[in-house]
């Protein structure tokens, strides 16, 4: 039994703004969000690639420091 294409679209949006909030809580980065904010704040800048994203954000989250638990 298949489900029908408009269960799927419905559930879309709600399972990506579920998965946004999990990469959140986790610490992800989310290069999806940033490219839409580039677009929208900054659209004479070109936005890095995902893998230049993520190592930047790797490297915003452990180069301060802080308190952390690890």
């Amino acid at each position: 039994m298949t489900t029908p294409p408009t269960v799927i679209n419905t559930l879309r949006p709600t399972l990506a703004r579920a998965l946004a909030v999990v990469r959140r809580i986790i610490g992800a980065p989310d290069y999806a969000l940033y490219l839409e904010h580039m677009q929208l704040r900054h659209p004479e800048c070109a936005p890095l690639s995902m893998r230049d994203f993520e190592r930047e954000r790797l490297h915003d989250r452990y180069s301060r420091p802080g308190s952390r638990c690890c």
